[in-house]
């Protein structure tokens, strides 16, 4: 080997490998602050472009499932309202019944014309304040709502309004509806029968709804977290496997600094050739 002061090739070499120790040492440092093998698309572009592609359908899914989120309240909320209508219809009917008695004194018929008047101006109140972030599905001109079903958008889940307002197809019970007469009272039994019956059918199917948006719920978080496993297995790192390349890399490092030394004091031996 020849021996110069100008180069040093073993020092070189030393230096190349100690380098290269270093750079290993600066990626599983990264690795194990962060947490993730891919962090940036420099680590590793193409499962770093498919992991972004993921982390974008994992987003989309949390708008799904807080529109979902929204529909169930939306729906919940109606339910609550219609079961509270149909518990008034229940006493109507009881009032109403009771005023078809035709032996009924006048007082006593007006006091029970009272009340129904006043249950009959409570549905008015209930419907028209059933409402969930701007949707109503009891008051008169409620559409129904859409909620979203997939993370691209074209799928939805549809509920349809279920309108409990007083003198509505559901609540055939009139605005003015009275049993201050005989008469009154027959011709409004049939209509709050008549509204119970379909009160409890709109329930039915609005319950029907609320589990469909929730079973919906329930799947679409269970594809969110199944994205969220498959992400972390492209890019998350074995911080296990990692911390035993950190210790082995750190006395690798050492080393190298100490061949590194060593090639460095290479030329001071040609100062020997010159002694006498």
């Amino acid at each position: 080997m020849v021996m110069s002061v100008n180069t040093n090739v073993g020092a070189m070499i030393a230096l190349q490998n100690l380098n290269a120790t270093n750079a290993q040492l600066a990626t599983t440092q990264s690795r194990i602050n962060t947490g993730k093998s891919v962090a940036n698309a420099k680590d590793n572009g193409a499962i770093w472009a498919i992991a972004q592609g993921q982390r974008a359908e994992i987003g989309a899914l949390n708008a799904v499932k807080q529109s979902l989120d929204r529909g169930v309240a939306a729906v919940d909320v109606a339910l609550a309202a219609g079961e509270t209508v149909s518990d008034l219809l229940l006493q109507m009917k009881e009032k109403a019944l009771a005023a078809t008695d035709a032996s009924l004194k006048t007082s006593a018929r007006a006091a029970l014309n009272e009340d129904f008047k006043a249950l009959r101006d409570q549905i008015a109140s209930v419907t028209g304040n059933a409402e969930f972030n701007g949707v109503n599905l009891l008051k008169t001109g409620a559409t129904g709502f859409q909620a979203l079903a997939n993370a691209q958008g074209t799928s939805s889940l549809t509920v349809g309004a279920e309108v409990m307002a007083l003198g509505s197809t559901t609540v055939s019970v009139a605005t003015t509806q009275t049993i201050d007469t005989l008469t009154k009272a027959t011709a409004s039994l049939t209509a709050v029968s008549n509204s119970i019956d379909a009160v409890s059918g709109a329930l039915a199917r609005l319950g029907t709804k609320s589990k469909a948006l929730s079973t919906h719920i329930t799947f679409v978080g269970k594809l969110s977290d199944a994205l969220e496993s498959g992400v972390g297995n492209l890019v998350d790192a074995d911080l296990a496997k990692e911390s035993a390349k950190l210790q082995a890399l750190q006395t690798k490092q050492q080393l190298g600094v100490q061949a590194l030394g060593i090639a460095n004091q290479t030329p001071q031996l040609v100062l020997s050739l010159f002694r006498s």
